[in-house]
């Protein structure tokens, strides 16, 4: 039986989130999947998720922000 990390998702980098969501849809889709463990697979992925989409925002923030700050140095 697997083991959901206790890692908190915030401090796991985007691509370890990216491998452990991986990991967790190969478990889900196994058909011997421990109906034990099946809410807690769901929980961690969904906080997996949420932290991707959090670091995914940031990075676009900042990207934009590096992108106008060049566009006003060009002026």
């Amino acid at each position: 039986m697997s083991e959901v990390d206790p890692t908190s998702p915030a401090e796991v980098g985007y691509a370890a989130a990216m491998r452990e969501l991986d990991d967790i849809v190969r478990r889900l889709d196994d058909d011997a999947l421990d109906i034990d463990t099946l809410a807690a697979e769901v929980e961690r992925a969904a906080e997996l998720i949420a932290a991707c989409r959090e670091r995914l925002s940031t990075a676009r923030l900042r990207v934009t922000q590096i992108v106008a700050d060049l566009d006003t140095d060009d002026v």
